[in-house]
């Protein structure tokens, strides 16, 4: 999940449920116990005995899983002073060869459980690098973000997003790679890595948007994807320069953003479409610079398409711009985790795509008052 500022991860929804499942080993040997004590002979339910290590296999470390086989070997030859001709000696060397299965069952499953985490502990150095935390604040602007990947035990994923204050005053970069995977992931890192020096050097968004789109372009030629032959991505760079007052705009192909201020909503749709990045030779390299007032107090929500493009189980959009207009404009935090909610809530839990989101506010010169005071 996100903090200020961190890409979010999910919480398991079930871990109390999954705390309770553990002990279904153990519940189930007292229930067959029970049953094979309180029924007649000829039933014979202490054949149900070997599975309970099997089940415990599943869950349980070696050394439990070895334990609650010597329990049921044990039930098994005290029911056999209370029945007899119970087939005591097929039913213990199946609980001895089940218990053994199981307890190698459960060696393998602890060292890929192993295994996992250390990709994982990877993966999310990786997602720090290519998604790395942002400020809360760079001069009189807010910043807040949200990152959900699509696949549950997903950490990166090919959305991106980036934040650096500048000469040239607050700069900011959002987008989608096409596809998914690990190529997305590779061309995401290079849109990122380009942005994060363009951002300083470029004095207008027109220069960075060009060395993104040369840096895809390069990276598409040297990682090219069996299925997909070239590499493409949509994004939005915005720039609030120093003073603020003002917001400059390029939006290359990707959904419009939002400002929330006390009158309603402003959907910032580009005056003239510029093309997605790694698409200019195709379609014509026409780039165009939007400037809107973006004045203290008015919050601007960035976000890719994950998020207007999340559908219910009737296949509804989720209405952002409607959402938005119920939201309290001042706090970026909250916005964005009741974002995160209601998502879930509108997919039924369950997301198709990867998920980014921006939220930004320019603080009040009374805010930034306070703010000093308290510092």
């Amino acid at each position: 999940m996100i903090m200020s500022g961190r890409p979010w991860r999910r919480r398991p929804a079930y871990s109390g449920r999954w705390e309770a499942a553990r002990l279904s080993p153990v519940v189930l040997t007292l229930l067959i116990a029970g049953m094979a004590f309180s029924t007649p002979r000829e039933i014979a339910f202490s054949r149900l005995l070997p599975t309970a290590p099997a089940l415990a296999a599943a869950m349980w470390p070696v050394l439990p899983t070895v334990l609650l086989g010597a329990v049921c070997l044990l039930l098994m030859i005290v029911l056999s002073f209370f029945h007899t001709d119970l087939g005591t000696p097929y039913t213990s060397a199946a609980i001895v060869a089940v218990t053994l299965a199981a307890a190698y069952g459960s060696h393998i499953r602890l060292q890929r459980e192993e295994t996992l985490f250390q990709v994982r502990l990877v993966a999310d150095a990786a997602q720090k690098v290519l998604l790395r935390p942002l400020p809360r604040r760079i001069e009189n602007i807010e910043i807040e973000s949200l990152y959900l990947a699509a696949q549950e035990q997903a950490r990166i994923g090919g959305d991106f997003y980036e934040a650096i204050g500048t000469p040239h005053g607050v700069r900011l970069l959002i987008g989608d790679v096409r596809g998914k995977g690990l190529s997305a992931v590779g061309a995401a890192a290079a849109v990122i890595g380009c942005f994060r020096e363009a951002a300083y050097d470029e004095p207008d968004l027109k220069g960075i948007v060009r060395r993104l789109e040369t840096t895809v372009t390069r990276h598409s030629a040297a990682f090219p994807v069996h299925d997909q032959p070239e590499h493409f991505a949509t994004a939005i760079l915005a720039e609030i320069p120093p003073g603020g007052g003002r917001l400059r705009l390029l939006n290359c192909g990707h959904p419009p953003p939002l400002i929330a201020h006390a009158d309603g909503i402003r959907v910032l749709e580009p005056t003239v479409p510029s093309p997605p990045l790694n698409l200019a030779a195709l379609v014509g390299e026409r780039y165009w610079v939007d400037t809107v007032t973006f004045a203290p107090g008015e919050q601007l929500l960035l976000y890719t398409d994950g998020v207007s493009e999340t559908r219910d189980d009737t296949g509804r959009f989720f209405p952002l711009a409607e959402w938005m207009r119920r939201q309290n404009p001042r706090h970026l935090r909250g916005l964005l985790d009741q974002l995160h909610l209601d998502l879930l809530r509108h997919s039924g839990g369950r997301l198709d795509d990867d998920i980014a989101a921006l939220a930004l506010r320019t603080t009040t010169a009374r805010e930034r008052g306070v703010l000093g005071t308290e510092g």
